[in-house]
């Protein structure tokens, strides 16, 4: 039976089930036998494209105000669900005339702290400190830092805050023991990646000016046309569930995006949906959202296509070249967004979509179990404890020699159906992202496999579930450096530097327990010099 053929059984199936109607009756059955945690109590994303309209006024006079006494930045502190959905409203939407614009920190190395600091205005700022448990440890240590610094320069730092949190969670003490001018509490049913529609995504949005009304209408239209209704093509979402659990099951699990210019930040947020979701118990379907564009011959045969587009705009990609994988039997999604308050629409049909995948694959869409792994053995690494796990190896790029046979062991083990991942913990940057899209592009047209790059620590809190907890597919490239600068975190023994080496070691041993193939190399502090030299052992620059 084809692939083809197995979605419209998989949707005939559904419709003979009452999968709609179960899903709109939190049915745990769609998913397991038995009432698990994080699947009874985490459905309430539902009902929020209706819900959250009765808060659309309270958030436009909020956002007025905010405008109006002349704030010119928000600085989002948050990581995975906090952060992802607002970064995606700022580099769609911007930021209207007259509101602040938003940037996003979910980088603890300290060049990177340093830099956002240096970029922004402190008296004009608002920080929103935002963290579904409050206990986020990067979160917590951004607001201990900006909050120092806000003391010595007002009477009054807590009006610069806003929190964003779970009712009774230990951030929402901590907002109001430091006079934060407000506390937005978000439902506790609604997990992080599910929660761009709750005040983790639509606070940010109403911030910079977004119509967060028009927002919500569009993901009614979704809602909607799930209520009750068959599978096919009333209904689009779990339509496109079933192609993502059939093909994955088939082995296409390499789910490849690509977007016009104004919603290139779309698929980072479905990264996380994706990956954190599906990626547990050896399975998983890897989402890759920012792998420069080949020609058809440079794909494996595990790739779905998902094309997205704005009307009125340059298309994601050439059509021709669409047409062309579709050709060599490459399956396309073509996605059109009329306007760009579609997003709405999108990311809740895509919620449903990858929830209904989780049916489909035998899996609960909605827990993380291996999360946590890495964040016990950072913490361990913290504390002194980093004699404890798998021993810690690590390459130097001094003797390119040795660097290259490094690189020739490690890539030599790929085979067919596996991907790259390059986990880089530096300091973001475009200028450092583009350089590494040569070693991304290379790896892929060489091997023939998918290839992704995360920072850390922001891909811990999106794609790190999959790499541990999925299918063992994943050949990882660990970057870390030796930064030159470090910065102490104000009310604690350790700094953001400590912290991000901790978090780099403690992902690095929860990777080996699970017997991947991972290479972790140092580039020193001299970044540059130490990329050309891993360029040139890997033959980039033979290429």
């Amino acid at each position: 039976m084809t692939s083809i053929e197995q979605v419209e059984k998989r949707l005939e199936e559904w419709q003979e089930n009452r999968f709609a109607d179960r899903l709109w009756e939190r049915d745990h059955t769609l998913w397991a036998s038995t009432p698990l945690p994080e699947l009874t109590d985490r459905l309430g994303w539902l009902d929020l494209p209706a819900e959250m309209l009765d808060q659309v006024a309270d958030l436009k006079s909020f956002s007025d105000t905010i405008r109006n006494e002349g704030f010119r930045h928000i600085l989002l502190l948050g990581m995975g669900g906090s952060s992802l959905a607002p970064e995606v409203f700022q580099e769609t939407f911007g930021n209207a005339g007259g509101y602040p614009a938003l940037r996003v920190l979910d980088s603890t190395h300290p060049e990177a702290v340093q830099a956002v600091t240096a970029e922004i205005d402190l008296e004009a700022t608002l920080f929103v400190v935002s963290s579904k448990s409050g206990g986020t440890v990067e979160t917590i240590s951004f607001f201990r830092y900006f909050h120092s610094l806000l003391r010595e320069l007002s009477d009054d730092p807590g009006r610069h805050f806003v929190a964003i949190t779970d009712p009774g969670s230990s951030l929402s003490d901590l907002a109001r023991e430091h006079g934060f001018r407000r506390v937005f509490e978000t439902p506790p049913e609604v997990g992080g990646r599910y929660s761009a529609l709750t005040f983790f995504g639509l606070v940010p949005a109403a911030l910079i000016g977004v119509d967060v009304g028009k927002l919500l209408a569009s993901a009614r239209e979704i809602a909607k046309a799930t209520t009750f209704a068959a599978p096919g093509p009333a209904n689009p979402a779990l339509t496109l569930g079933a192609i993502l659990g059939e093909l994955a099951l088939a082995g296409l699990d390499k789910v490849t995006f690509m977007a016009s210019p104004s919603l290139k930040a779309f698929p980072a947020w479905l990264e996380q949906l994706i990956a954190e979701s599906t990626g547990k118990e050896g399975h998983g379907i890897v989402p890759v959202a920012d792998e420069p564009t080949g020609e058809p011959e440079v794909y494996g045969r595990d790739r779905l296509f998902v094309a997205f587009s704005l009307a009125g705009e340059e298309g994601p990609a050439d059509e021709s070249l669409l047409t062309a994988l579709e050709e060599k039997g490459h399956p396309v999604i073509r996605i059109l967004l009329d306007e760009k308050e579609d997003l709405g629409r999108e990311m809740y049909a895509w919620e449903i979509a990858v929830a209904a995948a989780g049916s489909v694959m035998g899996i609960n869409p909605f827990d993380q179990p291996d999360v946590q792994l890495a964040k016990d053995l950072a913490r361990q690494a913290m504390s002194g404890e980093s004699d404890e796990g798998p021993s810690l190896e690590e390459f130097g790029t001094a003797d390119l020699s040795e660097l290259e046979r490094a690189v020739y062991d490690w890539a030599r083990q790929a085979k067919a159906g596996d991907y790259f991942s390059l986990q880089i913990w530096l300091p973001p940057s475009d200028r450092l992202t583009n350089r590494l899209h040569s070693l991304q592009t290379f790896l892929r047209d060489r091997r023939k496999l998918a290839a992704t790059i995360g920072y850390g620590p922001r891909f811990l809190h999106s794609t790190g579930q999959l790499h541990k907890g999925g299918p063992d597919r994943a050949l990882v490239l660990q970057l870390v450096d030796d930064t030159a600068v470090d910065i102490p975190v104000p009310d604690t023994d350790y700094s953001f530097g400590s912290l991000i080496r901790a978090q780099a070691v403690g992902d690095y041993r929860a990777l080996s327990q699970r017997g991947r193939r991972i290479l972790r190399i140092n580039l020193g502090r001299d970044r540059d010099g130490a990329l050309s030299a891993l360029e040139r052992a890997a033959g980039v620059e033979r290429a």
